[in-house]
């Protein structure tokens, strides 16, 4: 795999995928997607961000020197099946927000086609600047794939280990900061429904300010995005041997917000109104 010129097949290009194409592009990389069957709303994104369509997946592949995932996580195992049965070979990366057990699961599933797996971990938002966003990588050809990003806003981490090292490294990042992010949002939905919520926030002004200064309303409009996620990491605490019970609620936290889906000037009151109403 050559450092720049490659043709890169990315399935499929939502606000993250897109953000990640274009890191490509700037770094030099061809990247081709794959429109049949895709939403209006991914087609605009991809041909803004200056993408190559191609409408059959069989023939994408073939001419694709690599295969670059990003999709919601409860799709990351059928879509690379997909690719397997479709007799692809070559290089793919599986940047899911998956567990570890997951991807390899995925590592399974295409070994069986003969393509190679590389593990990839996001942590950050869709790249649009530099330092905002790191990319985690493990497994067999980590270095080769980070090489792709060199010249972008994407920074590259190989992560020391196989497939799956660096699934732990993005799984333990979202056990905290998605995670936490719900328990506050919860917990500010009890104190409001047993009508303490005003009490809450004096002692917490007192006592612990940084909790006052952390505004989970950035999660709102994602939340219906964390879901499976936050099932995820759950899996993760599960496969080793530790509590998975503290994110067993955070699913069905961040599901409870699905009426807010993409609605980007949501606030955390109305978050509150809403979650306070289901505990009446």
């Amino acid at each position: 795999m050559k450092s720049r010129g490659n043709r890169i097949l990315l399935l499929h290009p939502g606000e993250m995928g897109q953000a990640i194409g274009r890191a490509l592009t700037a770094a030099g990389q061809t990247v081709t997607w794959v429109g049949a069957g895709r939403s209006a709303a991914t087609r605009r994104r991809a041909e803004s961000s200056g993408f190559e369509a191609i409408d059959d997946l069989t023939d994408a592949l073939t001419g694709a020197d690599l295969v670059m995932s990003v999709c919601p996580p409860d799709a990351a195992e059928a879509q690379a099946s997909t690719v397997a049965e479709a007799g692809y070979t070559g290089p793919y990366v599986d940047c899911n927000a998956v567990a570890p057990e997951t991807v390899r699961r995925i590592d399974d599933i295409l070994s069986h086609s003969g393509a190679t797996l590389t593990d990839a971990g996001i942590v950050g938002p869709p790249p649009e600047k530099e330092g905002t966003t790191r990319f985690y990588v493990s497994g067999p050809d980590a270095d080769g794939v980070a090489a792709l990003f060199a010249g972008s806003v994407v920074e590259t981490i190989p992560v020391g280990g196989a497939v799956g090292a660096a699934s732990a490294v993005k799984m333990a990042y979202a056990a905290w900061t998605k995670g936490t992010s719900a328990l506050l949002i919860a917990v500010r939905a009890l104190a409001r429904s047993e009508g303490v919520e005003d009490n809450l926030l004096g002692e917490w002004a007192r006592s612990q300010p940084a909790l006052l200064k952390r505004d989970p309303s950035g999660s709102i409009a994602k939340a219906w995005r964390f879901t499976g996620e936050m099932h995820e990491v759950l899996r993760t605490f599960a496969d080793n041997h530790l509590p998975p019970g503290f994110h067993a609620a955070a699913p069905d936290l961040y599901e409870s917000l699905g009426p807010f889906k993409d609605k980007w000037d949501v606030t955390l009151e109305e978050a509150l109104k809403l979650l306070a109403r289901r505990t009446d």
